[in-house]
């Protein structure tokens, strides 16, 4: 490590500068929505759910009085009937009315076999669909669908990718039903760490999960490599099944006595969640959770052990409030991410991508993907120009994990990241 009182050069600083100006311009903001819509289907396989108890026009009818409400850029659902029909039907019957035309869905996979599955329907003005995946589980599929952003410079190659994975896990509570939710999740870790891309990830689904001591909630959240967990937007670990404590969180049930398909209980579980990658978390990667954004839909902390139409419920209008205790047994979650669709730091570049843990603590982790092999070069500054360090890598073709002691204090840095042909990619840095 070299150590030096060297003053950052001003093209640097200008672009520090200009990604600074880029931002204030202001975010775009993308809006998520995860929802259980409980039997989206007319084959349900549960005693006493069928097309009169649980008619498909009618649910149509209160998809679509939510969906307007909430006007999502993008909504994940579970039990979706395991036929394309379905995806379609919710799509032409609830989303793409009254003039709109711009939604589209993702492919429909249920290679874990069962009658439910699970979707993703997106603004494709915002959105375009770039990839999907699906990881097959003991008992459902946990799908994955990556896409860009619609930049205003996407014609030169810049834009943000973001991947939205989606899961259904094992209901039940006991010993033997959160081992089938852990198997289900390790699934989903393991595939995402040996992808060798950390970015821009969410994770959502009703979860089925009790307390945040549950293992399936750990290995998310307490994942080994701190490049690939997941966190929490609203961080409210704890006891959720009937505590009252976390009723802001609640999302199942909606009613409190039991009505053919509907649960029965009232509002006393935290079982419908969306948790979003380091990259999100701390917006290192043009992404982030806007604060205070992360609600449940019709949920206002003063429906414990209660529905969600009683005491009168002054967080949505009354018609929205009647279609969610109709509609379903859950409340669906919403999260608002901002974009930073003014890219001002040439962070990713031809021949190579680098990711970086931000903010910062007692390590600097890193991982560069190169398209070959490579000497490369990182410097790390000061906000104020200084060079603190410098290291010299061989590269190899693929992903290298780099990692080096952080002995710096509080506050923001700055590390430019070089190539053997010269070329750039620089990235802000934060340190709490």
């Amino acid at each position: 490590m070299h150590r030096s009182s060297k003053r950052i050069s001003i093209s640097v600083l200008l672009l520090l500068i200009a990604a600074g100006n880029a931002f204030a311009q202001g975010p775009d903001t993308i809006r998520m929505m995860q929802y259980n819509l409980m039997y989206y289907t007319n084959n349900s396989g549960v005693s006493g759910c069928n097309s009169v108890t649980n008619n498909l026009d009618n649910k149509d009818i209160h998809i679509k009085t939510i969906f307007q409400h909430v006007q999502p850029t993008v909504m994940g659902v579970c039990e979706m009937g395991a036929q394309n029909q379905y995806a379609d039907r919710l799509l032409n019957n609830a989303i793409n009315t009254d003039g709109i035309d711009y939604y589209r869905r993702g492919p429909l996979t249920s290679q874990s076999g069962g009658t439910i599955a699970n979707m993703i329907y997106y603004d494709s003005r915002k959105l375009t669909l770039y990839k999907s995946t699906n990881i097959t589980t003991s008992y459902r599929d946990i799908n994955g669908y990556t896409f860009y952003y619609n930049a205003d410079n996407l014609a030169s190659g810049d834009t943000i990718f973001m991947t939205f994975w989606i899961g259904h896990l094992k209901a039940g509570s006991g010993n033997a039903n959160e081992n089938y939710r852990l198997a289900q999740v390790q699934k989903l870790m393991n595939r995402i760490s040996n992808s060798g891309m950390p970015g821009n990830h969410t994770f959502s689904g009703d979860f089925n999960i009790y307390y945040s001591e549950e293992p399936a909630y750990k290995e998310l959240t307490e994942y080994s490599n701190s490049l690939y967990r997941f966190y929490d937007p609203v961080n409210s670990p704890g006891d959720w099944h009937n505590n009252p404590q976390f009723a802001a969180l609640h999302t199942q049930s909606t009613r409190n006595q039991s009505v053919d398909c509907f649960s029965d209980g009232g509002l006393d579980d935290r079982f419908d969640i969306i948790l979003v990658s380091p990259y999100i978390y701390y917006g290192s990667d043009r992404v982030h959770v806007v604060e205070g954004s992360y609600h449940v839909v019709g949920q206002d902390g003063m429906r414990f052990n209660g529905s969600v139409l009683s005491p009168i419920n002054n967080s949505v209008p009354d018609n929205v409030a009647n279609a969610l205790f109709m509609q379903s047994d859950h409340l669906p979650v919403v999260m608002d991410l901002a974009i930073d669709a003014h890219v001002g730091l040439a962070e990713r570049t031809t021949g190579f991508f680098v990711n970086v843990v931000n903010p910062v603590r007692e390590k600097l982790q890193i991982e560069w993907q190169s398209d070959f092999n490579d000497n490369c070069m990182i410097s790390l500054y000061s906000i104020d120009g200084r060079l603190l360090a410098r290291y010299q890598e061989k590269l190899e073709e693929g992903t290298n994990r780099l990692s080096y002691p952080f002995p710096y204090g509080k506050g923001a840095y700055l590390l430019v990241f070089q190539d053997k042909n010269g070329k750039k990619a620089i990235k802000k840095l934060v340190s709490y």
